[in-house]
């Protein structure tokens, strides 16, 4: 089985890459979903960061004040550190399990979908790494009409995000969705087809 990672900044088109591909019946782990999960109400996580970092950044229903546990543990760079340190062994967990699953259930690929991979605690676990590239103020407009924030707020949160020369630089394949969302559509088709067939033959990938 080959793992494909899909990765680029905001705004990009990342997700109309990734649902061509599920679309495909391709198993798909929402890196930045499970992120989110393992901060939910129930997860043993949220106890580990409690000890850590406080009782009182839990509801007395359970529920994390992301704020008060940001406030501590971004105060100093140990706190940082052990919070990726609780935390991130989960969410490797998490996509480990989910790729096995796909694997034990026989698909040729596996995509693990993200926006922030490379520089994270998963980088390197793919085969091949997808990057989608968009013009920056195409990035912009798409930011805020999809999250209702003002364009100088989308331009910070772009700006906080790797360069994307730093991304391209890793990638296997790179997609410039700098047209239609169908002209983008059909790249991301070409390049699942493509992958499944290579996969599905058990041959090597040609970058």
């Amino acid at each position: 089985m080959i793992t494909v990672g899909i990765t680029g900044r905001s705004g990009c088109g990342k997700s109309t890459v990734t649902a061509c591909f599920a679309a495909r019946g391709v198993p798909v782990a929402d890196a930045d979903q499970i992120s989110r999960q393992v901060l939910q109400p129930g997860s043993p996580v949220l106890a580990q960061l409690a000890a850590r970092f406080g009782g009182d950044i839990l509801s007395g229903e359970g529920v994390l004040d992301r704020r008060l546990l940001a406030d501590r543990a971004f105060a100093t760079p140990e706190g940082k550190a052990d919070l990726d340190a609780i935390t991130h062994p989960a969410i490797v967990r998490r996509i480990e399990a989910a790729r096995q699953a796909a694997q034990a259930a026989g698909s040729p690929l596996f995509v693990i979908d993200g926006a922030v991979l490379v520089g994270s605690v998963i980088d390197g676990i793919w085969d091949r790494l997808i990057v989608v590239t968009a013009p920056y103020e195409v990035s912009v407009a798409r930011i805020v009409a999809r999250d209702g924030i003002r364009p100088e707020m989308a331009r910070r949160r772009l700006d906080a995000q790797l360069p994307e020369a730093a991304l391209a630089a890793r990638a296997d394949f790179l997609l410039a969705n700098d047209g239609t969302r169908e002209q983008l559509h059909q790249k991301a088709e070409a390049l699942a087809a493509r992958l499944l067939a290579e996969a599905e033959r058990g041959g090597g990938l040609p970058v």
